[in-house]
Parts: C-alpha cells; sequence; structure tokens
C-alpha cells in the first residue's frame, strides 16, 4: 500500500470458469498491494464458459470469503466492456495478471501494451505463479473433472462438488 494517503485500487480480471486455488494464491498476494481490490469476473458469451456467469460469481465470493490473510477489502464484480474502461470505473490505477508460462507472457505482453494506448494511466502488474500452481488451469481442472478425476488438490471442496454436478449432468 502506498504512503502518499492515496486510497489504491486494483484489479484482478478473469473468467474463473472455475476458479482455482492458484487463483486464490495470486488473489491473496494482490490483496497485500492495494487498498480495495476488485475481482472482476468477465462476463464475455464468446469464451462458452462452463459455468453460467452467476455461477462463477458465486463460487468466487464464496471462496474470497473463505480466504485467510486478505490485505485489503476485496470485492467481486462483473464486467462486459473493455477492461480498462471497467478498471476507470471501478477508480483502479492497478490491473494484476498472473503469468505461469512463456505463453502466458506473449499473450499478456499483447494485452498490456494495447491497455497502454487506451488509457496510459492504468499499470500493469504481473504476478509469477507460484511453483505448486504454474501448471494448474481452469481448462485442465474441467478436463481432468470431465473424466471423474479428483482435482480437489486444485480448487476448494465448494468448486469440487459443483464441477462434480455440471458433470453429472
Amino acid at each position: 500500500m502506498a504512503d502518499s494517503g492515496k486510497f489504491i485500487t486494483g484489479i484482478y480480471p478473469g473468467t474463473f470458469d472455475p476458479v482455482t486455488k492458484g487463483h486464490l494464491h495470486l488473489i491473496r498476494r494482490a490483496s497485500r498491494m492495494v487498498d480495495r481490490l476488485v475481482v472482476a469476473v468477465s462476463d464475455n458469451p464468446k469464451k462458452s464458459p462452463l459455468f453460467t456467469h452467476q455461477e462463477r460469481l458465486d463460487m468466487l465470493k464464496a471462496d474470497i470469503d473463505n480466504l485467510p490473510e486478505k490485505g485489503c477489502e476485496i470485492e467481486v464484480k462483473s464486467f462486459n466492456n473493455l477492461l480498462v474502461k471497467f478498471a476507470s470505473e471501478v477508480n483502479a490505477t492497478f490491473i494484476f495478471r498472473g503469468l505461469r508460462a512463456v505463453s502466458d507472457y506473449e499473450y499478456e505482453f499483447q494485452m498490456t501494451g494495447m491497455n497502454a494506448k487506451l488509457d496510459p494511466d492504468i499499470e500493469t502488474v504481473f504476478l509469477m505463479a507460484a511453483d505448486k500452481w504454474q501448471f494448474v488451469s481452469s481448462s485442465f481442472v474441467k478436463e481432468i473433472s470431465s473424466f471423474d478425476g479428483d482435482v480437489s488438490e486444485f480448487v476448494t471442496p465448494l468448486v469440487a462438488v459443483k464441477l462434480k454436478e455440471k458433470f453429472k449432468k
């Protein structure tokens, strides 16, 4: 947190389909760097998520409520417009992005450049995934769960139950 007396808001955007322990780890870390963190859940139907937008919001809210060692107030909000526009709407000056591998970096590098052109007052902060979470992705979690595999190491018990329910249908 800044010593300047200025209230700092950060935003951590994603689809969170579903939220993983890797996401939660980054949320906790980002919450230590700002006074307020907005976890922004994208409502982008082009991505064809497994979970509805409301289900993703509800799972995130529940998991964040149970998150230990939060560094600041954390809000979960929905957005369906340009990230920099939404960041401006919530008065965020930082966008937090997680990086797992070089392939993440290439995509994030391009997006950061575009966001800087669209709004040069918003900074992007990259957080490297902890070793434990570098290979975890929502896509892998969904695939494992679709074959009735055990995903309890990668998601919270709530999310594991929701995944089982989805794939029983």
